[in-house]
């Protein structure tokens, strides 16, 4: 971690207390798992070390998680009729699974059924972006797992989606524009494929044309990279730094050259266009902070805390004794 980015950390432990609200609190392993955030970040940084581009994947990860049913691990749940969250479509490509099983199995070796899978996700989240030399953030723990994990429940926001709607998605789950603007900056060490975008450039209205928001000679640069036919290779959401974690994607956006119709769209609304321009000008001064911010408040979306859920004793089922 960068003296930078455990200033950030440091500073938000300050604002966040000891104890937060919604019955999260940032020592909740103290007694029981003292070594719990200690043996995630060792695990979580053995697999991103060795493979980079799971920081983007993790990241996204609980992202998925926290959108569909809330932060409680149901994105990590199989289903042997594959009617599971991660079975949906938006989900075939989320990867990082093992990660966080590979942390889970290290936890429940050494304190058995006390840290729950959401949990491990939310700080396998946090420590795959430090592992990048981005941004930290205090993560508060205390959250238990949920039970039920449905394909038919995923309405994630989509990257076709206009800005009226991303607003909407992101206020259903008590996050603000701020946070829409500032975690879609996610992307900034994201890739896709060709096929989320060929519509885009190839036949916006059905009359073989390409949207219009997006500068002309950025579509020329994917045209080169996506064939018409080709629906598989990938593409970078922060052509030329897709390795660094940093606000480049506000400039990236700004020059009309967002991958997405949601990252066009965030130029459609004054506020989270303002929010950009900011970042622009300032080279992104107070973008570390803000994303650390915002990430405190997707962790606390739709929780289980007390009584609700369970601690599972692997993050891919529930217990046995669950009733499901």
């Amino acid at each position: 971690m960068t003296n930078k980015n455990l200033l950030v950390l440091v500073v938000l432990m300050s604002v966040l207390g000891v104890s937060v609200s919604q019955n999260l609190d940032l020592n909740f392993y103290k007694n029981r798992c003292p070594d719990a955030e200690a043996i995630v970040r060792r695990i979580t940084d053995q697999y991103v070390s060795h493979q980079p581009s799971l920081a983007a994947a993790l990241l996204r990860l609980h992202f998925h998680d926290c959108f569909v049913r809330g932060c409680d691990g149901s994105v990590l749940l199989k289903s042997p009729n594959k009617d599971a969250e991660r079975d949906a479509l938006p989900s075939l490509s989320l990867r990082g699974y093992q990660v966080v099983d590979a942390a889970k199995t290290a936890l429940e070796k050494k304190c058995p059924g006390v840290v729950s899978c959401a949990d491990v996700l939310a700080l396998v989240a946090r420590d795959a972006v430090l592992a990048i030399n981005g941004p930290g953030w205090a993560v508060p723990l205390g959250r238990r797992d949920g039970r039920f994990s449905r394909k038919s429940e995923v309405n994630l926001p989509s990257p076709f989606t206009g800005i009226a709607a991303l607003k909407q998605n992101f206020s259903d789950k008590g996050l603000t524009s701020k946070d829409l603007v500032v975690l879609s900056a996610g992307h900034t060490i994201g890739i896709s494929n060709c096929g989320l975008i060929n519509r885009r450039i190839y036949n916006f209205t059905g009359k073989g044309d390409f949207d219009t928001s997006m500068k002309p000679s950025y579509v020329r640069e994917l045209k080169r990279r996506c064939k018409p036919t080709d629906f598989t290779s990938s593409v970078e959401m922060d052509p030329g730094n897709v390795k660094t974690f940093d606000s480049n994607y506000f400039n990236i956006v700004a020059q009309r050259k967002g991958l997405f119709s949601s990252d066009s769209a965030l130029l459609d609304d004054p506020e989270t266009k303002s929010y950009i321009d900011t970042q622009v000008a300032t080279a992104g001064s107070s973008f570390n902070e803000d994303f650390s911010e915002s990430m405190v408040n997707l962790g606390f979306v739709e929780i289980l805390t007390g009584n609700k859920g369970e601690i599972r004793k692997r993050c891919s089922s529930v217990n046995k004794d669950s009733s499901v």
